[in-house]
């Protein structure tokens, strides 16, 4: 089984030019105990982020790249394969309660996933200056849109559909989501294609600065699709978790995984994530959410500032 791994890392690594993916038994141990911190803050981190229902990817890469010290590519990468395992208790809930609309998530990964590999890629290839800068800006950006823009629980459900997305919708029927516990939700299918070009630059953004993707289809499908929110943010949820495994994976075969940094931070988010869970049932979402993105927006702004020494 072992020789297998090896054959296919090489084959991978002969056919893209990448190197193969090193063991973590290929990283020494002192540096691996040396980072144990890392641990209690990806709690940290992992239970305001299910808390507040925002991406962990905005907590992970910012740290991974001001405290741990790791390159703008690293960050990133760490960043998304923390988040893989972080999902994993809201996705599998979110599966079980039978509120996913599988259908519209079909359709977001067709610009959600080649656009994450992209992003992902290029990330490794852009300027260390260029790609930090733009992380930055990225930060900054999403702390606005935090900061100024409501939860989904507190958008009313159609209001930015206008009059082409309304008949542009109403010539598509309707969906049945019927929930585990009984609940029905019927709304109008949405027209697919500007659904399909925003996963697309959430994709790309998300691959360049392992955020984005979460916070740009909620809305969207909330407020241009009259999706009903608890439907809307498990369908997002979902887009996300198969997204972020591409995206990833291309960053593992890209470059280096900082081994010494996510074992620590994969089960801190697991145990944060499962708190996480608990604790944001006694939370506003809303008021979460704007006091994060106060946060992000100054994070962004030590990023730039340290980035273009302003």
């Amino acid at each position: 089984m072992a020789g297998a791994i090896v054959a296919t890392s090489e084959v991978i690594a002969a056919t893209s030019g990448l190197d193969p993916v090193p063991s973590l038994s290929a990283v020494p141990v002192d540096r691996v105990l040396d980072h144990w911190w890392v641990f209690p803050a990806s709690v940290l981190f992992a239970l305001v982020a299910i808390a507040a229902g925002v991406s962990g990817a905005l907590f992970f890469s910012p740290f991974f790249l001001l405290v741990v010290g790791l390159s703008p590519a690293q960050a990133v990468g760490a960043g998304l394969m923390t988040e893989v395992f972080g999902m994993g208790n809201g996705l599998r809930s979110y599966v079980k309660q039978g509120v996913v609309d599988y259908a519209t998530a079909k359709w977001l990964l067709l610009g959600a996933l080649p656009a994450i590999v992209i992003g992902s890629f290029a990330a490794h290839y852009v300027p260390d200056t260029l790609l930090r800068g733009g992380f930055g800006v990225g930060l900054f950006a999403l702390g606005g849109f935090l900061l100024y823009s409501d939860s989904p629980e507190e958008t009313e459900p159609g209001e930015r559909e206008g009059e082409f997305l309304k008949q542009k919708n109403a010539e598509r029927g309707t969906t049945v989501v019927d929930a585990a516990d009984g609940e029905r939700f019927v709304y109008p299918t949405c027209w697919r294609p500007p659904g399909v070009a925003l996963a697309g630059l959430g994709g790309l953004i998300t691959g360049l600065i392992s955020a984005g993707l979460p916070e740009i289809v909620t809305t969207q499908l909330v407020a241009r699709c009259r999706m009903p929110p608890r439907v809307a943010v498990a369908t997002s949820v979902f887009v996300l978790a198969i997204a972020a495994v591409a995206g990833a994976a291309v960053h593992a075969l890209a470059a280096t995984p900082v081994w010494y940094v996510v074992v620590w931070s994969i089960p801190g988010v697991i145990v944060g994530g499962t708190v996480g869970a608990r604790v944001g049932r006694h939370i506003p979402s809303g008021l979460m959410e704007r006091g994060l993105g106060v946060v992000f927006g100054v994070v962004g702004g030590i990023v730039l500032a340290t980035t273009f020494g302003v």
